[in-house]
């Protein structure tokens, strides 16, 4: 609907032009990219161009981005056991951030019993304390951090990570879907061993991601098996049509990438300041450094279910954390993990931008707040008092 306003680009994005234009051209492309003759070459060609941009938008090598069917499935193939990197020891544990999403809490391939979570901070970034601490304490192990929380925006200090995690002879895993696109960063300035990235979440289509593999990391085996695709990483015939639209939202999201994150953040400011004027707001990780699009709210009696379904009738599209879970009636494990009250993380709610979001988008959603905040939240309390 023209009239609605989409404030949830963080569970995915709208699919853009330049995606939408490679997906219509690779339709007409009948070839199997495995087969030897002409139209087979043709699809090929897609795939390796698509992997080539990829590729070079995080500072990897093309060999080493395998295309799978989106983050959760790359997320389960980085968690490996016995990853190595060069003459190095095999990886025999899995030591994962409390706030991770739960395709990466749920550990991959590693038994239960070989996995821990680090604790977070109260403003939500990792506890680099703890972290060493685990490490220290057993055998070399693969960590997993993600470089942007999907619920609070909270980037996490990455590179510190990875320097105590490879000082202990362990790997480290970034799962960067939420900051691909948003924020700029790479395999060197992360220092990660291994990416994951999301094409719905750039202005790709659903059903697509990639995991990037650094240069010398060794023993990774193939969730899915029966063909040679991939290098022997990913069984299956290759998405031809969703990877040449990744390759395409990367090309354009790269291309616009510090005019979009800039323009976004003075209209997520603005609607930070909007939502603050009703007294009891918690804006959460909001003393550290963020993605420049996202807020993850509360007030004072609020009730996220019932918020989002009135954003929802004024016209607002918002979520109440992780799209993978918005639909569970249970508090944010993020803010959970960051110490508050299960009555508090209840009411979180998520807004957030993207690149066609607008000032008029930003007042609209205001408007609505103001008529939700009197009912839900002044009322709650005059209901209390």
């Amino acid at each position: 609907m023209a009239d609605r306003v989409y404030l949830d680009w963080n569970a995915t994005t709208p699919l853009r032009p330049e995606a939408k234009a490679a997906m219509v051209a690779a339709w007409d492309q009948s070839g199997n990219p495995s087969s030897v003759h002409s139209e087979g070459r043709k699809a090929r060609r897609l795939v390796e161009d698509a992997r080539g941009t990829i590729a070079q938008a995080v500072g990897g090598r093309p060999q080493d981005v395998v295309f799978l069917s989106g983050g959760t499935e790359a997320n389960a193939l980085a968690l490996t056991p016995r990853l190595r990197r060069g003459a190095a020891a095999p990886v025999v544990r899995l030591l994962v951030s409390a706030i991770e999403h739960a395709s990466v809490l749920a550990g991959g391939r590693f038994a239960a019993g070989a996995i821990e979570q680090i604790r977070v901070t109260s403003t939500g970034v990792i506890d680099l304390g703890h972290l060493r601490a685990l490490l220290a304490d057993g055998a070399p192990a693969l960590v997993s951090v993600m470089l942007a929380n999907n619920e609070t925006g909270a980037i996490q200090p990455v590179a510190e990570v990875a320097d105590i995690v490879h000082a202990a002879g362990g790997l480290l895993h970034v799962d960067a879907i939420q900051a691909f696109g948003k924020i700029p960063f790479d395999l060197g300035s992360t220092g990660a061993d291994m990416l994951t990235l999301s094409a719905h979440k750039i202005g790709g289509p659903k059903g697509v991601g990639a995991l990037v593999v650094a240069e010398g990391v060794e023993g990774l085996e193939s969730l899915l098996r029966g063909g040679g695709q991939e290098l022997g990483r990913r069984a299956g015939t290759e998405n031809v049509t969703g990877i040449t639209a990744f390759g395409a939202a990367a090309a354009a999201a790269m291309a616009a990438l510090g005019d979009d994150a800039g323009r976004v953040r003075v209209l997520r400011d603005r609607l930070e300041q909007g939502l603050r004027e009703t007294p009891g707001t918690i804006v959460f990780s909001d003393h550290i450094e963020r993605l420049p699009n996202t807020i993850l709210f509360t007030a004072a009696g609020m009730k996220a279910e019932t918020a989002v379904i009135g954003f929802d009738l004024a016209g607002v599209a918002v979520s109440s954390g992780s799209a993978c879970s918005s639909g569970k009636v249970q508090p944010s494990h993020v803010l959970a993990a960051m110490g508050y009250r299960s009555d508090v993380a209840q009411g979180a709610v998520r807004l957030s931008l993207g690149w066609s979001t607008s000032e008029t988008d930003v007042e609209l959603a205001l408007k609505a707040w103001r008529k939700l905040a009197d009912t839900l939240v002044r009322g709650e309390r005059r209901n209390t008092a």
